[in-house]
């Protein structure tokens, strides 16, 4: 269990909206979960499972792989991934090392409340690098923003949309809101990899790994490992329970991983990105990614997994603080990538608040 002191929350404007903290102990709608108490801890909310052993049902279900299409962009190609309709329109962004894949059961269950794109970051998924070579959060928040662009041209419509981030993705997508706010109506960061002086057991390996020449022969060493044994360590760090991903989408992620061995690019855009990512961590400009968040004047849900080996869930703590218009939720029982581990209470959590309608039971 993670301890949140009191000293974690200072007075301040963040506050989470009085329609949640106003709800009753219970079911949280189409979650497959009871949940036993929402506790406000100043300014984060933490959601506990009355039984966290029970199993999810989303793992028994064979999830629908949205057929992938690749963008010319000005900034080079890009696949995408398209899925849903709705009278709003969303894009998701992944972590470092993921690709759209990691959103397939989040666009399952919110397909009738918003149009989705997801896509895979230059050099990640199926998409070529960059065409400027730029693999900082910021370069990658600059694809991000001609895509909405593009996929606003694509649709016919105009205005801003909701962005959703995870991981690494939180970190490219609070750039995009930062540079680019009229592109973003809202901001959902999950597990965010924002600065930290905290160093937690999954990713106390990552400046070595960035460390030049060495990251190169250590990705090398572990390309050799099979892309099945590669795909299921990668779940075992990054949620509490790898069951709960359904096998139709482990056997995408298997097929994905396979597809990216022959990529002679796939190496140095992992490393590139990692170094471009902790560069951000030691930046103390007015630049840095915590300044930009109180920069940040577009409503926030900043949700976090309690089990996270990879974002320390204290980080919860700092966004409350940062964000001037945040709802900050901590998850127990629930890793790095909620989105796939409990699509749909973060379903329920988006739709809640970014949405008219909430998602409806099943």
């Amino acid at each position: 269990m993670v301890a949140l002191g009191d000293e974690d929350f200072p007075s301040g404007t963040q506050h989470l909206s009085a329609a949640f903290l106003a709800r009753e102990p219970g079911q949280a709608r189409g979650s497959g979960f009871r949940w036993a108490r929402i506790i406000g801890r100043g300014h984060v909310a933490m959601l506990v499972p009355e039984r966290a052993s029970t199993p999810v049902p989303w793992s028994h279900k064979r999830v629908t792989i949205p057929s992938g299409e690749r963008w010319s962009l000005p900034t080079g190609e890009l696949h995408a991934r398209e899925a849903g309709e709705g009278p709003v329109a969303t894009v998701l962004v992944h972590g470092l090392g993921g690709s759209a894949l990691n959103w397939v059961p989040l666009m399952e269950r919110l397909g009738g409340q918003t149009a989705m794109l997801a896509v895979d970051l230059p050099g990640f998924g199926m998409s070529p690098p960059p065409r400027d070579g730029d693999y900082s959060p910021r370069g990658h928040a600059r694809t991000v923003a001609a895509a909405i662009e593009a996929w606003s041209r694509r649709r016919g419509v105009t205005g801003p949309v909701h962005v959703v981030g995870n991981s690494m993705g939180g970190a490219v997508v609070l750039q995009l809101a930062a540079h680019r706010p009229d592109l973003v109506s809202s901001l959902t960061l999950v597990s965010p990899a924002l600065p930290s002086t905290r160093v937690g057991r999954g990713n106390a390996h990552l400046p070595v790994v960035a460390v030049p020449g060495l990251g190169e022969a250590l990705v090398r060493r572990y390309a050799e490992v099979p892309a099945e044994q590669r795909v299921r360590m990668t779940l075992d760090a990054c949620t509490t329970d790898p069951g709960r991903v359904p096998q139709s989408l482990r056997d995408a992620l298997i097929a994905e991983t396979g597809q990216r061995d022959s990529l002679p690019y796939a190496t140095d855009a992992f490393l590139r990105s990692l170094r471009g990512l902790l560069a951000t961590y030691a930046d103390r400009g007015p630049r840095r990614p915590w300044r930009l968040a109180r920069q940040v004047r577009k409503p926030v849900l900043a949700i976090y997994g309690e089990d996270d080996v990879l974002v320390d869930a204290r980080g919860a703590a700092r966004a409350a603080r940062e964000f001037p218009d945040a709802d900050v939720i901590l998850l127990d029982d629930c890793g790095h990538v909620a989105q796939m581990e409990h699509p749909d209470l973060v379903a329920d959590l988006w739709s809640g608040k970014f949405t008219p309608v909430s998602v409806p039971a099943e």
